[in-house]
């Protein structure tokens, strides 16, 4: 396993800069997560620490050696990517024996290898087949093998699991987890802009906005504690509600965040007041829709059946504790609780409009 330590890294194609300045420290045996929107530049740093881009400027170290001018076949690392990039005529086995045989392993420990290899992944029954004989996460498996037999220090994941529909994303994300508590000695980075893989892969995320990074923490951390409007945003689903304007002005703020779970639907001393527009029913949860006066619907998550109809008028009050502080700028205020006899009755905030 390697620690890995970015410091102020920047990297730039012409004029264009696409990291600004990234420090981080990545811990040895790590399950780290980089996490943000579409060009926000997560693979981009994905691929300076693999060595397939160089960095402009700043310094990039495993285990105290800068490894800036180092090859990436010398840096101790495996790249699984979101192309499976497999042999077609080549059988699973040897798809996966591939790079140990052109390092001159011997066959025996290619075989011990591969087929450990394979049991870790339960893919022993398929070392046979042809890569067209495989399902898409089997083949995706089959790519993670691939790394698992160089004996990496570091694993790098670059959205390994776009090209697979959502019954096999949930499978292969589960696969992962198991690969990393089995390989708790290895660090492993993991890029991907789908936020419920960061939330249930990481030990730690890294959000990344623009080439900068907005937050490093816990899933936990980010979610019930985020230090600005785009992380609160970006993490969790459905996203935070925001509230503006006449809405936040109780709480002294510019902007406040919500989260579904915790707006409550009350008939006795209401915060707010609204028209249901849409409820989705999903069984174990349901997720109402009130228009309550601001930019976008307000989103309550209701644990079972939802039984209200749109049209109908709710009364709706944040759990105490649970509200989030914005300033203009977006960064993230000390949390507030107003007592309900601090907040204003529902006839003096702004009127739900009428749909």
């Amino acid at each position: 396993m390697a620690e890995i330590r970015l410091e102020n890294i920047r990297k730039s194609f012409g004029a264009f800069e696409v990291i600004k300045g990234v420090t981080m420290d990545i811990r040895r045996g790590e399950f780290m997560v980089f996490v943000g929107p579409s060009g926000c530049g997560k693979s981009t740093l994905l691929r300076l620490i693999s060595g397939l881009e160089d960095i402009t400027s700043g310094t990039l170290s495993f285990d105290s050696t800068t490894v800036n001018q180092h090859a990436p076949s010398k840096r101790g690392i495996a790249m699984v990517f979101q192309s499976y990039a497999l042999y077609p005529h080549m059988t699973v086995f040897d798809n996966m024996a591939f790079g140990m045989k052109l390092s001159g392993r011997t066959r025996d420990e290619c075989r011990q290898r591969v087929e450990e290899a394979a049991g870790m992944l339960q893919l022993s029954p398929y070392l046979d087949r042809l890569p067209r004989q495989l399902s898409g996460g089997q083949r995706q498996r089959v790519a993670i093998g691939r790394a698992i037999v160089r004996d990496p220090k570091v694993f790098l994941f670059d959205e390994p699991l776009s090209n697979l529909d959502a019954a096999l994303r949930v499978a292969t994300r589960l696969e992962i987890a198991k690969l990393h508590r089995s390989m708790h000695n290895t660090t492993m980075i993991y890029v991907t802009h789908d936020q419920v893989e960061a939330m249930t892969l990481a030990d730690r995320i890294c959000v990344l906005r623009d080439g900068v990074v907005e937050q490093i923490g816990t899933p936990l951390e980010l979610y019930e504690s985020p230090n600005s409007l785009f992380v609160a945003g970006f993490i969790g689903s459905p996203k935070m509600n925001f509230l503006q304007g006449g809405l936040a002005q109780p709480y002294d703020s510019h902007t406040i965040g919500v989260r579904a779970e915790h707006v409550r639907i009350t008939a006795e001393s209401p915060v707010w007041s609204g028209t249901v527009i849409h409820s989705e029913i999903l069984g174990s949860d349901s997720f109402v829709y009130v228009d309550i006066g601001a930019d976008e619907p307000l989103i309550v998550r209701e644990a079972g059946v939802s039984r209200h109809e749109p049209g109908e008028t709710l009364g709706l009050a944040p759990l105490a504790g649970h509200v989030h502080r914005f300033d203009s700028s977006g960064r993230a205020l000390e949390r507030a609780s107003l007592p309900a006899a601090d907040l204003p009755r529902v006839d003096a905030l702004p009127k739900a409009r009428s749909l």
